[in-house]
């Protein structure tokens, strides 16, 4: 299982190192063309993907010392959470580019100005194509950093369709005002998609319970285990958004030897197989009233 890990997050790390050198090179390539076309558009697009790429190479950074490094005396659990802080700087990042392009937009949107949409096709057409290529890079990601990553990566994709098609309306009509409107949208629809992400973070950095597991159910399970009277101190809680944690103590009744305290923990952890939890601490505690060893 641990090597399992180990070559998705080393194909991982590799993705995010290509998706950040097409980004970087994208990038600039935006910003000169977004002032030569006068695009509030594009320059948006540029904005937001300089805020990828500073992402991406922090991610491809995390990703790389989390799955290299193991555990050390200062992060007894490895690495693994320095995925959570570059899924966190990455929203944050995200967030203030977006509360700038929507300012600046609507101050374009008051005063329309003149772009050049022959151009802007142009731009669109590379731009729909290298963040295209990047998405597909980091498609199937599998720790909440490179989800963050990839999830914009395609947001970005969206955008570019929709600057190609503004563009070639404004090729035939002077409807300028639809480019800064359409900043607007692109950057209002990242928000929504980088917010939610941002409290998925947060609730793991809280140490929330994954959303994927039902503590509820994960006690109902232990209690129904032969022997156990009761549970207690039961927590639940993740690494990164992938790997989780399981604590608990058992209250177990009817114990006649050491050998059946073995044989109850054994089964415990055998009846949550199904989480595959990546740690687990089961604590035993025995009832006094029907212990008979």
């Amino acid at each position: 299982m641990a090597h399992d890990h180990s070559h998705q997050h080393g194909g991982g790390t590799k993705n995010l190192k290509i998706a950040f050198f097409i980004n970087v090179g994208f990038t600039i390539l935006e910003i000169i063309g977004g002032f030569f076309t006068n695009s509030i558009a594009i320059i948006s697009d540029a904005l937001h993907d300089l805020g990828d790429s500073l992402s991406l190479g922090l991610a491809w950074y995390l990703e790389k010392k989390a799955s290299k490094e193991g555990s050390t005396n200062k992060f007894s659990f490895g690495y693994a959470r320095f995925r959570l802080l570059g899924a966190l700087v990455n929203a944050l990042v995200l967030i203030g580019g977006s509360v700038y392009i929507i300012i600046e937009a609507i101050a374009r949107l008051q005063n329309p100005e003149p772009v050049k949409s022959l151009w802007m096709i142009g731009i669109a057409i590379i731009g729909v194509g290298a963040n295209g290529y990047a998405a597909w890079r980091t498609k199937g990601a599998t720790s909440l950093n490179e989800k963050v990553i990839s999830w914009h990566l395609l947001e970005d994709v969206l955008g570019w369709v929709a600057v190609l098609i503004v563009s070639i309306v404004l090729q035939f009509k002077d409807w300028y005002f639809l480019d800064p409107a359409l900043s607007i949208g692109i950057t209002l629809f990242i928000l929504y998609g980088v917010g939610r992400r941002l409290w998925d973070t947060v609730h793991l950095i809280l140490q929330g319970v994954p959303e994927e597991i039902d503590l509820e159910e994960v006690q109902s399970i232990l209690r129904n285990v032969e022997h156990v009277q009761s549970i207690h101190h039961t927590h639940v809680w993740s690494l990164d958004g992938e790997h989780h944690v399981l604590t608990t103590h058992l209250v177990l009744e009817n114990i006649t030897n050491y050998h059946q305290i073995d044989t109850v923990r054994e089964k415990a952890l055998e009846a949550l197989n199904d989480y595959d939890f990546l740690h687990h601490t089961v604590q035993v505690e025995i009832d006094p009233e029907t212990c008979k060893i």
